[in-house]
């Protein structure tokens, strides 16, 4: 690997344990020994072969509904061989799409293999009432046959273009749902996400009573990660391998809005490390996802004062 910015060579054939292959794909974002790499192409048409001939994107849609948990419709597409690339909640008016009814709904981007078909199988059939007896998505959160929880494009063709309403490439598209008052920030960190614990997690946070008011994915530059946590600087002895896990790869940011919000959060969360949270609060998310101080599933606003600035770093500044 050749760095063109000063000429010379950044990287020989070797084995890195840290990356899969399923984190090479066309605009994913890796980092190898602490330097974050943008996959615009693949290096010629054997590559393309081995790792692209069967991946597709698809578009998917949970619809805006009560009885929805969020958490585990994640989960199923994560242990079904999928992964989410992109991600936001967003209020959908009819005036966007005809197909869903107004109200906050969660737009994903999912990529594997023929994907457009398996996210299909997943979701069917389109009438809940006639999946009753089957394991799938709308079977088991949906309500009819309009109100079926999830909608996936018919065809890539129909996805391509589904896709670019919700995440246009350049623009931001449809604006996120953050209150941004009375509200924390959780992070569900990109180790997580990697091994797909991102549902699981989702669903803890739910099974505790609290509702998700914003839901984005983001994929951090290395300045915004250090940016970010410049308040731990001097302070936390891991403070340049938790700027480091930030930008590791695609992260998912929380909002929650409540009375004394960030400190019930915080609660939910336990301590920063994982052993000690395993001891003093073992249903704690960090007790029960986290595998050390670094890489300890989430990260959650500390004080009060930071939620709404928190929130804002993340869904008003990042998302511009």
């Amino acid at each position: 690997m050749f760095d063109i910015k000063n000429h010379r060579t950044f990287l020989k054939r070797t084995k890195y344990d840290a990356l899969r292959t399923e984190d090479l794909f066309v605009g994913s974002k890796i980092t190898v020994y602490a330097r974050q790499l943008h996959l615009v192409d693949y290096g010629d048409q054997y590559t393309s072969r081995k790792l692209g001939s069967r991946k597709e994107r698809t578009l998917g849609v949970i619809k805006p509904s009560s009885d929805v948990k969020l958490g585990k419709l994640i989960d199923k597409i994560y242990s079904s061989g999928l992964v989410i690339t992109k991600a936001k909640m967003t209020n959908i008016t009819r005036e966007l799409l005809q197909y869903l009814t107004c109200g906050p709904a969660v737009a994903l981007e999912i990529l594997g293999d023929e994907a457009v078909s398996a996210w299909k199988k997943l979701i069917e059939s389109s009438d809940s009432n006639r999946a009753r007896n089957e394991a799938r998505v709308r079977a088991l959160y949906g309500i009819d046959g309009i109100g079926n929880s999830a909608h996936g494009s018919e065809c890539a063709a129909a996805a391509a273009r589904e896709l670019e309403i919700f995440f246009p490439s350049p623009g931001r598209g449809p604006s996120n749902t953050a209150k941004c008052t009375d509200c924390t920030l959780c992070i569900i960190k990109p180790h997580a996400i990697v091994e797909g614990l991102a549902g699981k997690i989702m669903s803890a946070i739910e099974e505790r009573g609290f509702n998700f008011t914003a839901l984005q994915m983001f994929y951090v530059e290395r300045t915004n990660a250090d940016e970010f946590f410049e308040v731990y600087k001097g302070v936390v002895a891991e403070y340049n391998e938790m700027v480091m896990e930030l930008c590791s790869g695609p992260c998912l940011a929380l909002e929650f809005q409540g009375n004394e919000i960030q400190k019930s959060f915080r609660e939910c969360c336990g301590p920063a490390d994982p052993e000690i949270a395993r001891h003093l609060r073992p249903r704690s998310l960090r007790a029960l996802f986290g595998k050390n101080k670094v890489q300890n599933a989430v990260h959650c606003t500390d004080l009060p004062e930071d939620g709404v600035l928190e929130v804002q770093y993340f869904f008003k500044i990042l998302d511009n």
